[in-house]
């Protein structure tokens, strides 16, 4: 894509949180409990093709509360910042995200994007040669999975320690206890297993996320992938895909990423209006996620 000498003016403008913009974010927490409710609904009915599609449609929603806990530890949600960590820490339990150590470890992402010491929190490396195999182990990801339980254990011992450099004592604190609360949500749903309830586990919770594994990765993928990872600049190491509004939605602006790189703080909802400009000066720019998942494909098959 060509340039001009010219350079992006709104794109990397900061802007509060407004009263409107938070409106638009209880909204969508409304909305994901309304879907979420239907979900569990569909998913305790009898016929089969019911609990299926319940079971599916709490797997997307899973997904899409991680998208809006992503919103939430940019502090863009609320005008506030003590509702962040309120809301934040119980959008991320089904999907066994940690909100402290998820925001932690995602702000470090943004300061070091394109250097050595970048740390995404979820695990697939795009900095690594790119593989069918390599895109098969992130989107069947469950070791992930382990690796919480393994940090829940370290928490509840005293010995879980930030692996990526020093946090401040109030950080480690918050994700030591979150990590907690995560344990005893686990516990919790084992005991109602124990208690005889087993299905209502499985169909609610285990099921769904097995499915919500590799759904998140598919709309974590197009972020910097085939991006030029060895560059800092914005316009040229991360990726926007237009979309639909449904996939804006279901992504919570995920897509538009290159519009969120350059100015992080910026509320969710704001970001399509600064999405021309990306048009015009970003690298790597996609109509729709199709376009992607074939240049994806292509990449890969050569």
């Amino acid at each position: 894509m060509t340039t001009t000498a010219a350079s992006p003016t709104l794109l990397f403008a900061r802007a509060r949180t407004s009263v409107g913009d938070e409106r638009v974010f209880l909204a969508k927490l409304a909305v994901l409990a309304g879907l979420t409710t239907v979900g569990v609904v569909l998913a305790l009915r009898s016929e089969p093709l019911a609990a299926v599609a319940g079971m599916v449609l709490l797997a997307a929603m899973y997904t899409h509360a991680v998208e809006l806990q992503h919103q939430a530890l940019h502090h863009s949600a609320f005008r506030a910042a003590w509702p962040h960590r309120l809301v934040g820490v119980p959008l991320g339990l089904p999907l066994l995200v940690v909100y402290t150590h998820y925001r932690v470890r995602h702000l470090q992402h943004h300061r070091h994007l394109g250097t050595p010491q970048d740390t995404e929190f979820f695990g697939f490396d795009t900095r690594k040669p790119l593989t069918k195999g390599a895109l098969l182990r992130g989107l069947l990801d469950y070791p992930r999975l382990g690796v919480v339980v393994r940090d829940i254990v370290r928490a509840a011992t005293g010995r879980w320690r930030y692996e990526f450099g020093d946090i401040s004592a109030t950080m480690h604190r918050r994700v030591v206890t979150e990590y907690l609360i995560l344990g005893a949500v686990i516990l919790f749903a084992a005991a109602v297993a124990a208690a005889g309830h087993h299905e209502l586990v499985l169909r609610l919770w285990l099921l769904p996320l097995v499915l919500a594994v590799p759904m998140h990765f598919l709309v974590e993928l197009p972020e910097h992938v085939l991006c030029d990872t060895d560059s800092t600049d914005v316009l040229r190491n991360t990726r926007s895909i237009k979309g639909s509004w449904f996939s804006t939605w279901f992504t919570n602006g995920n897509n538009l990423h290159i519009e969120h790189h350059a100015a992080m703080n910026v509320p969710i909802n704001q970001l399509p209006a600064r999405h021309p400009e990306t048009v015009r000066y970003a690298e790597h720019v996609e109509a729709t996620y199709l376009d992607f998942y074939r240049r994806l494909w292509r990449a890969v098959s050569r």
